[in-house]
């Protein structure tokens, strides 16, 4: 056991964004604050988000942009720490933003921005920040409070917040420790997979697409479930882009999924007018109009590919105009953790108060962020989820 003993009002485990976040808060209110991460940096993820250009919410926020077991729980930190609020504070800062497709924020310059105002809000607030700090054991002892060991110090809390994110990109650090803790103190804990993440291919599919590798679309992809639309990205391994991204939170293994290549057309009209129109033509250079050549090859077979479209018959037109507008795919699996965005399940949300994020069953232990059973879309949702979880826990911690 180590030897240096330090009491704080709260320990927060984790240097993310929802740590970061509630160590201001928490700071704000007069309370004496401590914040363990055992990464060399804070806020690695932050600086490393959307490109380095941090995304860092998103215009259109509700209840509907996230996935969870209690799919209520989110609405009560989503709608007392808002978008616009976190927008206030970088505004506040002077730091320069834009908006790009479906409402999302990105910084001008740099993620880093985002990241040091957060450091400079932390350091306001009085809190303060221990880095290469590993976490050996935690216990409630039956007086108030908990016990934490790290390599170095026993620490005394009144409260614990775990903010240690999920499971995604584990060179970002990334470990299961929030999920240990959960489960240490029997708090229920749904199972985690990756979330936000590229599809690999089944084997002689990949063989056929991986030549396309860079190769973006516009598209429409959908399960029995949900759709999406965006950009689909070709890969060496696989499927990837925004479009592909989103529909892979809420796939399950062995399903297959349908893209429709062509989201604006009515390719069946457009090829029975074509026929009338241009009846010599061949139909993949006819089909070049809307798709690139190689992607043309790699869906239609060459004997149809090369027929001029008068010698088609309606029922080969229907087979095209459904190849590329309700291609049918069924993916091998996904990249796994090593790319994802996004860990989905966690902390059960029934376990926490949605006003505290405290648990019901130990007093003064409080979950935020990534690893609590909410998970957002692509496009500054998580981020959001982050700094609105993590605002309401540092109210009351």
């Amino acid at each position: 056991m180590p030897d240096k003993a330090t009491q704080t009002d709260v320990l927060i485990i984790g240097a993310s964004a929802a740590g970061l976040m509630c160590a201001i808060e928490a700071g704000k209110r007069g309370r004496k604050v401590i914040v363990l991460d055992h990464a060399n940096k804070p806020g690695k993820k932050i600086l490393m988000s959307g490109g380095g250009r941090c995304n860092f919410t998103n215009n259109h926020i509700s209840a509907e942009n996230y996935i969870s077991h209690n799919p209520h729980f989110c609405k009560s930190a989503l709608s007392r720490y808002t978008q616009w609020d976190f927008i206030g504070l970088v505004n506040q800062y002077h730091i320069p933003y834009h908006e790009r497709d479906h409402g999302q924020l990105f910084c001008n310059d740099s993620s880093k921005d985002i990241l040091d105002m957060l450091l400079s809000e932390s350091e306001q607030a009085g809190a303060v920040i221990e880095l290469n700090t590993e976490i050996n054991h935690i216990e409630k002892p039956e007086s108030n409070g908990f016990q934490v060991n790290t390599q170095y110090t026993r620490y005394h809390a009144q409260s614990l917040v775990v903010a240690t994110g999920g499971l995604s990109i584990p060179k970002m650090c990334a470990t299961p420790l929030g999920y240990k803790i959960a489960e240490q103190f029997a708090i229920k804990v749904w199972p985690t997979s990756a979330g936000l993440v590229p599809f690999t291919l089944q084997p002689e599919d990949k063989q056929r697409f991986s030549p396309l590798s860079g190769i973006a679309i516009d598209s429409l992809v959908s399960n029995q479930r949900t759709s999406f639309r965006g950009n689909i990205l070709f890969t060496h391994r696989g499927l990837s882009g925004p479009a592909i991204l989103q529909i892979s939170s809420y796939w399950q293994p062995g399903e297959i999924i349908s893209i429709n290549l062509l989201p604006d057309a009515n390719l069946l009209e457009q090829l029975k007018q074509a026929q009338q129109q241009h009846p010599q033509k061949q139909l993949k250079t006819w089909l070049t109009q809307f798709l690139p050549k190689r992607v043309i090859s790699a869906l239609v077979e060459t004997p149809l590919a090369t027929s001029t479209l008068k010698t088609l018959s309606h029922k080969q037109l229907l087979a095209i105009s459904e190849q590329l507008q309700a291609w049918r795919i069924k993916p091998n699996g996904t990249e796994g953790y090593r790319t994802a965005e996004v860990t989905l399940g966690g902390v059960d949300c029934d376990a926490l108060s949605s006003k505290t994020m405290e648990s019901r069953s130990v007093p003064g232990l409080y979950f935020i962020g990534e690893v609590v059973d909410v998970s957002g879309w692509l496009g500054g949702y998580n981020f959001q989820w982050a700094w609105s979880s993590a605002w309401c826990a540092g109210q009351y911690v």
